[in-house]
């Protein structure tokens, strides 16, 4: 079976691939080590993140992209080369069609980046589609429909809302705030609470562990290991679901000050729809314990969180590649 289309979600803390009639086929961790030396690939994915924090200087473990933009493009275009050659399998003589999903409040000039990226990545044509409308096309919301839906896509590295209605999005707005922001303020709160230093894979475990985005009536607790900032020693502690949720107080206030402004700008019949509706959350950062319950009782609005919602940006990617004349108007630039 030669393989002409593939829908990748490109996110900051992960990429994704889909093809069609196969799914969902690659769920790795945006990361790439290279060289220090000549800059030469060592690693991607999997692989590649494991590595960070454990490398020696002449290895760098890196992050190509940075609040869901590119920050690196060789490296960036060296990682889509990568997935896009273990979506086809071993030999294949057709270059495909790639879809591309891409924040919502990105550049033209981001945008063209992307885009570069991937037809020098092995692409014969590359589309990029914005965030909301796909992460809603995998949600299975009807966004058709003459009716207002909200979306709310909460990733690595930014967060996406939109009320979406005909196909086409109608108020939006995007903060490059999400997971990667969040594990940042959990190891700075530690680290000035605890004096003790941990590393971004200890703040995302713990956080997956015990993270909440509401004080829980019943606290969870967990110990982790780090480096005391006093002695430089190896120390464990333990924290509570609380510790965390002090954390990330101002991350979620810009999440929910995003929602409401999207809220504000959107025309009074579709905000009744939303109201009807309710807002669907998507996207890894949407798992955080009670996020739905807080931006609910913020914004007086019904919220739920999407089934699957790591994998709605790329199954609507999918979706959206599959049936692109359809969704030609939501495509913001093609090559």
């Amino acid at each position: 079976m030669f393989v002409k289309k593939i829908g990748i979600d490109l996110g900051t803390t992960s990429v994704l691939v889909y093809v069609p009639k196969r799914g969902v086929i690659i769920n790795e961790p945006s990361v790439v080590a290279i060289s220090a030396y000549d800059r030469k690939i060592l690693a991607v994915g999997k692989e590649a993140k494991e590595m960070i924090g454990r490398t020696p200087d002449t290895i760098i473990a890196c992050k190509p992209l940075k609040d869901g933009v590119i920050a690196d493009y060789k490296i960036t275009e060296a990682m889509l080369k990568y997935f896009i050659h273990k979506a086809l399998g071993g030999f294949h003589i057709f270059r495909p069609e790639v879809m591309i999903a891409v924040p919502g409040g990105i550049t033209s000039t981001e945008r063209r980046a992307v885009i570069d990226a991937a037809v020098a990545a092995g692409a014969r044509a590359a589309y990029i589609i914005k965030e909301p409308i796909v992460a809603a096309i995998g949600a299975d919301i009807p966004i058709a429909n003459a009716s207002g839906n909200m979306i709310i896509d909460i990733g690595g590295g930014t967060s996406e809302m939109a009320v979406i209605s005909l196909g086409g999005i109608v108020s939006s707005d995007s903060v490059r705030v999400g997971g990667n922001k969040i594990d940042a303020a959990i190891q700075e709160h530690i680290r000035r609470k605890y004096n003790l230093a941990i590393g971004d894979h200890t703040a995302e475990n713990i956080k997956i562990e015990i993270g909440s985005a509401m004080y829980l009536e019943e606290k969870l607790s967990a110990e982790i290991k780090g480096r005391d900032m006093v002695s430089g020693l190896p120390h464990i502690i333990r924290v509570t679901s609380d510790d965390l949720t002090d954390a990330i107080q101002n991350e979620l206030k810009l999440i929910i000050d995003s929602i409401k402004e999207v809220l504000r700008r959107t025309p009074p019949e579709l905000c009744a729809d939303v109201m009807d509706r309710g807002m669907v959350l998507s996207g890894g950062t949407s798992q955080l314990r009670n996020l739905d319950r807080l931006v609910a009782e913020a914004t007086g609005v019904p919220t739920y969180v999407a089934d699957d919602p790591v994998l709605c940006v790329v199954k609507g990617t999918g979706i959206a590649l599959e049936n692109l004349e359809s969704y030609k108007r939501s495509i913001l630039a093609t090559r």
